[in-house]
């Protein structure tokens, strides 16, 4: 839990520079997303095509990107006095919701998926189900098309209507997930590819998901040698840099590689819904997990905005600063 100094104030003196910086952050994000579907789904040529005759189609992407930062321009001005520290809130709490849309989302695909890939490797959907099911539920496609993405919205309408973020739930259906694969494995000589798959999926979802909800709660390792000693303004300055120079430099990296056309470590496994070894005995969620590591990225940079937010805040002086359990810990 936290603590406030005063209750987060609405508005305050005017900070153009920084608040214009973080919501360009927010602003090319979004601009990224939008050409990366351009580039995959309709084979546009991308940004830096302008540089080498890449026509129309390209300058069409680079006015998205000017979109971006007009749209962060227009926040900016409608709103000249308002809070860095409110700012960062709102910007922290839509960031909940994703990464509580996203549990939800992979509870639902991973129970779903396991039984679907338990009764495929038992044959019993053709008996159950009839054949053209069976067809349908040993392709890949079919299932991330058909199965999993009505789940991923199920869960972000879930999200809508709950506040709890579920780490505790996902990490206890883990330890339960690895006492069936002991259980099965060691009393009854039974085991199945899709029960690692299961509980992989999972793992790389818990720690990849909740990484942005533990830097607001200032829960990341943190190699301490001067920082404690500071006095708040110092600290500001210090996580404002910090932020800046490793944290969103490092997101914007992942997704530049990440998001690098077709056939890209992110763009290329989610368009062929790309399967484990395992093929049809496992489960049909590794696409989903190369999309995590972009979903990292992206829920890392939004965080870092707010935490970008908070700092220059600190630095500043301002009312409503949040003391976490770490920081009160030193």
């Amino acid at each position: 839990m936290t603590d406030n100094d005063n209750a987060i104030p609405r508005e305050g003196d005017p900070a153009f520079a920084s608040r214009m910086f973080g919501w360009s952050m927010l602003g090319l994000l979004a601009a990224l997303l939008i050409n990366n579907v351009l580039d995959v789904g309709f084979d546009y040529p991308g940004v830096f095509a302008i540089f080498h005759g890449g026509g129309s189609a390209a300058w069409l992407q680079v006015a998205i990107c000017l979109l971006g930062l007009a749209a962060a321009a227009a926040v900016v001005l409608r709103h000249p006095r308002r809070s860095l520290r409110y700012e960062a809130s709102l910007i922290h709490g839509f960031n909940l919701y994703l990464v509580r849309a996203l549990f939800w989302a992979v509870l639902f695909c991973g129970v779903v998926d396991a039984v679907c890939s338990f009764m495929r490797v038992e044959d019993l959907i053709e008996p159950l189900m009839g054949e053209a099911a069976a067809r349908n539920l040993g392709r890949a496609n079919w299932v991330g098309t058909w199965i999993h993405m009505p789940l991923v919205a199920l869960g972000f309408v879930v999200a809508l209507f709950t506040r709890t973020l579920g780490f505790v739930w996902l990490a206890l259906l883990i330890v339960v997930a690895e006492l069936l694969i002991v259980i099965s494995r060691f009393i009854f000589s039974y085991e199945q590819a899709l029960m690692g798959d299961l509980v992989r999926y999972w793992y790389a979802a818990l720690f990849l998901f909740a990484s942005a909800y533990t830097l607001y709660d200032d829960g990341h390792v943190r190699v301490d040698i001067l920082y404690a000693s500071f006095r708040r303004r110092s600290k500001g300055v210090v996580n404002a840099v910090g932020t800046v120079l490793l944290g969103m430099a490092t997101c914007w990296v992942i997704l530049g590689i990440g998001f690098n056309g077709k056939q890209s470590i992110v763009n290329a496994p989610v368009v062929n819904f790309e399967v484990s070894q395992a093929g049809p005995f496992g489960m049909f969620t590794k696409y989903q997990m190369a999309a995590f590591i972009a979903l990292f990225a992206i829920t890392m940079l939004i965080e870092f905005v707010s935490y970008f937010f908070d700092a220059v805040a600190d630095k500043r002086g301002e009312p409503g600063h949040r003391e976490t359990d770490a920081a009160a810990a030193h």
